[in-house]
């Protein structure tokens, strides 16, 4: 299946309906929870979101666990390599890489971020500004530290924010 970024049309209403939402990510030691930055990423959130919405990311797996540091994945290869066919521009941040945080992964090129992401086991304050942070994480810290390398994303999904 062939993926496309947000187009123009498209971004007010995945940006208006990412700010009213969060993100699920079952997985077999339980779910992870996040709130989406669109204000801060608003393509980096809207890309997610529709990823996430038409099932791109529902099986995949988290291909790389760094004890301590982050737990990435959202690569259709699962070996570190793929991505949804399309890069996106960077959206640089003053949002801080934390325990939780929620960032897109990329290659050395800073607009080269598709559809892997990682979410930081710990403080990473090395990390702040050279990744686009989109989300951080509300539940599901003890599930994010049982991930280990090869374990699936059964479902990632959006629904309504608990406020």
């Amino acid at each position: 299946m062939t993926h496309t970024p947000p187009q123009a049309p498209e971004m007010k209403e995945l940006n208006e309906r990412a700010s009213r939402s969060q993100v699920r990510i079952t997985t077999a030691h339980g779910d992870i929870v996040f709130h989406l930055f669109p204000e801060d990423a608003p393509l980096h959130s809207a890309a997610f979101m529709k990823l996430a919405e038409a099932g791109f990311y529902d099986g995949l797996k988290f291909h790389r666990v760094e004890p301590g540091f982050v737990v990435q994945g959202g690569d259709p290869k699962g070996d570190g390599t793929g991505g949804p066919g399309y890069n996106l521009k960077a959206e640089f941040n003053a949002r801080p890489h934390v325990r939780g945080t929620v960032a897109m992964a990329r290659a050395s090129s800073p607009d080269s971020a598709g559809s892997q992401f990682y979410i930081c086991l710990g403080d990473a304050s090395f990390l702040n500004g050279q990744y686009t942070v989109f989300g951080q994480m509300t539940e599901g810290f003890d599930a994010l530290d049982a991930i280990k390398r090869g374990d699936a994303m059964v479902s990632v999904k959006t629904e309504a924010a608990d406020k």
